[in-house]
């Protein structure tokens, strides 16, 4: 035993004299990081998590010096979280709105003080966006969903974004781009070692949608418009075009439609920018027609699996129509429930009319869109279409929430077909969010939840046997719910399901906090390529992060520090396996990343 402590301590003095001699050389930070982040690369599990912590503190150490450069929005997730608490502690933001959020002035009120809101009573007033700088760090292999404004990729990130708005009486302008870079490093991804009928298997699904495993062979770098657009005010109501990011429904890290896992995409708008009240209660809506964008990327690394077996992706661009509505009960004030519609075509094959320009007018039953039987002429119009229904309810004296999300992506041919078997080409969520107040103090327990769920139901097999069929935001003809190559709502992975539980203590902007997470990954194809055998499992990956939230000023930091153990890492085996006694390959990574928001003077300051 006592050798075992010996070797312990002594497998790691050459990394701890590297550090010393360093110091005392009177070496500079910056120095410092460089060197220690390139001697613990590609090492054991215990060096990476060092090297993700020496990026964290480097990071932490860069915004003192760096951020010393207003108005915040739904839409960034973790300022979306501080508003939800907002809402339930406090009573003065029962009127916000959750079910349509983006980067709008309408929230406020939550941030700063009253007298700063006197702005809006100005014939004309402007101000300057906080700047959000974002960077994360992923090990071994890229990490999907949260990553606001970046790409699921191997390697440093850096995400940066600020700009100003402006208002004259009704015409609000906003001008905000962003900034993404990314190392974008090879990985180990999908291999070319299976069948050709378990290869074929994983790109039915690539070759229905537009996922692929990696942005480009080199570093990537991309400017958009970002949350940028320039609209008419009149009350609770709002027309304009913009390239804003966009989030429908309850969701807490996932939407089934919309959410900001994606680039914004260029559209025009005509919708609420706060809850429009009436005798019957609130409303919220939007209908716009908006342009997605293709990656023009094929889907895995090997150019041999991709030359065989992947179809090209169609270079024209797809139009975009889609519809929301929800509604809060003036009988119920915490009860909100909601719909929403998406129809897209490549425009190339739009129809020149009213239903080619506004295809969510169309009936919901599909019988309804063609005669004699014969859908073959309507099914030619190679349109994408998704449906979801939605409810948020909010108890207030309980400070919790729970919520659901529910969506189809296939026309029913009828309502008996719809209500017979509801589970058909449906997706799902559910989630709760509780707040446990800790006596004396002004600190509460948070915790919350999500799972999200693509994956068909079991009635794949009796429409297209054991082989299933598609899965969401996929479309045979309409190339995938994306936009350059990123799923417009869930952000998992194709065909993939997802369970998270937050644990945090929780004060104002303040957190210290755990989060668990269990991704099933492309559990669509992994039934359709290995059925019910038992030599390979699913790929399972199990996930802790640490969460720190803080702020010092006008700086709000939220950082996170995450390790990620996949089991079954792309349904892989050991070298050590056999089919007597299977052996998994599975794979160790670590992800850090750190969320910078600074706010020019008035952004943490308390309410008068």
């Amino acid at each position: 035993m006592v050798h075992a402590i010996y070797l312990s301590t002594t497998r790691y003095l050459p990394e701890c004299d590297l550090i010393l001699s360093l110091l005392l050389n009177k070496k500079s930070f910056f120095e410092i990081f460089r060197i220690l982040y390139l001697k613990f690369e590609n090492t054991e599990p215990f060096f990476e998590m060092i090297r993700h912590i020496i990026y964290l503190c480097f990071l932490f150490f860069l915004s003192v010096f760096v951020i010393q450069a207003q108005e915040a929005a739904f839409g960034n997730q973790t300022i979306d979280e501080f508003l939800r608490r907002k809402s339930l502690t406090d009573t003065a933001s029962n009127g916000t709105g959750w079910m349509l959020r983006t980067a709008s002035a309408s929230v406020e009120d939550l941030f700063y003080q009253r007298d700063s809101l006197s702005r809006n009573k100005k014939l004309f007033d402007y101000s300057v966006l906080p700047i959000y700088f974002t960077t994360r760090l992923d090990g071994k292999r890229p990490y999907v969903g949260g990553e606001y404004g970046m790409i699921p990729a191997r390697g440093a990130q850096t995400f940066l974004t600020t700009g100003f708005n402006a208002h004259f009486f009704i015409l609000h302008i906003q001008f905000q781009p962003e900034f993404v870079t990314a190392q974008n490093l090879a990985f180990l991804g999908f291999p070319d070692t299976f069948s050709s009928g378990t290869i074929g298997a994983r790109f039915s699904y690539w070759n229905t949608g537009d996922s692929p495993e990696r942005f480009g062979n080199s570093t990537y770098t991309k400017a958009f418009w970002g949350q940028s657009s320039i609209s008419f005010r009149a009350g609770a109501f709002e027309i304009g075009a913009g390239t804003k990011n966009i989030w429908w429904g309850p969701g807490q890290w996932n939407s089934l439609i919309f959410s900001n896992n994606a680039p914004g995409f260029p559209h025009i708008t005509l919708n609420t920018s706060k809850p429009a009240k009436t005798f019957l209660g609130a409303f919220e809506g939007q209908v716009l027609i908006g342009r997605l964008e293709s990656s023009n990327q094929a889907p895995t690394q090997i150019d041999a699996l991709n030359s065989g077996y992947f179809s090209i992706l169609n270079s024209d661009w797809r139009y975009l129509n889609a519809l929301m509505l929800s509604y809060t009960p003036k009988w119920i004030p915490t009860l909100t429930l909601g719909y929403t519609r998406t129809y897209q075509y490549y425009n190339e094959t739009r129809p020149d009319d009213l239903k080619g320009w506004l295809p969510i007018l169309e009936p919901m039953a599909k019988e309804n869109l063609f005669k004699n039987g014969n859908s073959v002429e309507y099914d030619d119009r190679a349109q994408s279409q998704q449906i979801s229904i939605f409810g948020r309810y909010k108890m207030t004296k309980a400070k919790a929430e729970v919520y659901f999300q529910f969506g189809r992506r296939d026309h029913a041919l009828n309502w008996r077909e719809f209500i017979m078997t509801p589970e058909h080409a449906r997706a799902y969520q559910v989630g709760f969010l509780k707040l446990a107040d800790l006596s004396g103090s002004n600190k509460f327990l948070q915790i919350r939840g999500e799972i999200t769920h693509q994956q068909e139901s079991v009635n794949r097999y009796l429409r297209y046997d054991l082989y299933g069929g598609l899965t969401w935001h996929t479309h045979g003809q309409v190339r995938g719910f994306t936009n350059y190559g990123q799923p417009m709502g869930v952000g998992i992975g194709t065909g993939s399901n997802v369970q998270t539980l937050e644990i945090s203590l929780v004060e104002d902007w303040k957190k210290w906090g755990i989060l668990f997470e269990r991704l099933e990954n492309n559990q669509d194809f992994y039934y359709r390529a290995f059925g019910q055998q038992s030599e390979r499992k699913p790929w399972i990956d199990w996930s802790t992060a640490l969460l720190w939230n803080t702020s010092y000023k006008d700086l709000f930091i939220s950082a996170r520090l995450q390790g990620t153990y996949a089991r079954n890492y792309q349904w892989g085996l050991s070298e050590t396996s056999t089919p007597e006694f299977s052996v998994s390959q599975n794979l160790f990574s670590m992800h850090s990343q750190v969320n910078l928001i600074y706010f020019w003077g008035r952004g943490l300051k308390k309410k008068e």
